[in-house]
């Protein structure tokens, strides 16, 4: 007999800009999300009977998620889909859990004439800082916090060779090499037993939290082992950076990085008048689309 193993349904792709005022320094910021939010539960007649009766719709969560914007912070992240999620269990009594996922777009603040602008920005088109939150009825909250889409190369200072040499090898060992990846990479919080723990985790402390301080060091670990590390490979530099995150970030379970290596091939000029532009003599490259080399690690404490 055919049954809902499983199941869940919301809203995607919901836009969100909030702007917060400080009314006393005329300082403002902006923060621009993409929410999702999907939710399981005793919902299986609304596939198995046509009954509707069970739907909370999805317009309705749209609606939720911008209410809920208003009368809440929407920083840090965590802490606002941990308030999205909490509220659709708490809410109704047939919603077993939220599932939601934020995007959260990067708006920088303008500066004119050397002075930071109070109200206006700069988008960074590229890099997004993302979470992923599962409210629980029977499982607690459960977060993963994460950097997507931020675009780093460096012109010297990587190398890969020594790998497997057979039949099928063409490519040749190098000592040096330009380095180029979409960094994304993302840190598993210990469970929390409630949207109170969240908050608590969400209080500054020094005129931080725990969210926005783990963000910052996970960035700030990617980009300086990025820079400094003379990397035998993608590989050993991504495990260098997982566990460095995972030593800074205490409340942490596991580290996972995902490195697509954007390649920048060398390009023979020789053809025309002799020009060396390979090796030692290397200065233009043609960047490549695809295929291109993908590299995945997940590094977990002990």
């Amino acid at each position: 007999m055919p049954h809902v193993s499983a199941a869940r349904y919301g809203k995607d792709n919901v836009r969100v800009l909030k702007v917060d005022r400080d009314h006393t320094t005329g300082v403002q910021n902006v923060t621009e999300m993409t929410v999702c939010c999907l939710l399981e539960g005793d919902i299986d007649t609304s596939y198995t009977r046509a009954d509707n009766s069970v739907v909370v719709a999805t317009d309705s969560i749209k609606n939720t998620i911008f209410i809920l914007a208003k009368q809440h912070p929407v920083n840090p992240p965590e802490l606002f889909a941990s308030v999205i999620g909490s509220h659709f269990i708490q809410k109704y009594s047939h919603i077993h859990a939220a599932n939601v996922k934020i995007v959260t777009h990067r708006w920088l603040r303008m500066n004119i004439d050397g002075k930071p602008h109070p109200h206006s920005f700069v988008k960074d088109a590229g890099e997004t800082r993302n979470v992923e939150a599962r409210i629980s009825r029977h499982d607690s909250i459960h977060i993963t916090s994460s950097i997507g889409g931020l675009s780093v190369l460096k012109s010297t200072g990587s190398a890969f060779h020594g790998f497997v040499r057979d039949e099928y090898t063409t490519l040749p060992e190098t000592w040096d090499r330009i380095l180029a990846t979409d960094v994304d990479a993302s840190w598993t919080w210990a469970v929390f037993s409630d949207l109170a723990a969240v908050q608590e985790a969400a209080k500054p402390v020094a005129a931080n939290n725990k969210f926005n301080k783990a963000w910052e060091s996970a960035r700030n670990i990617t980009l300086k082992l990025f820079a400094e590390d003379d990397s035998a490979s993608v590989q050993a530099t991504m495990y260098k950076m997982s566990e460095q995150i995972l030593d800074a970030v205490p409340e942490t379970e596991k580290v996972s990085y995902t490195l697509p290596n954007k390649h920048n091939f060398e390009l023979d000029l020789s053809w025309h008048n002799g020009i060396s532009n390979t090796g030692k003599d290397a200065e233009v490259y043609v960047p490549q689309t695809g295929p291109n080399g993908l590299i995945k690690c997940e590094v977990s404490r002990s």
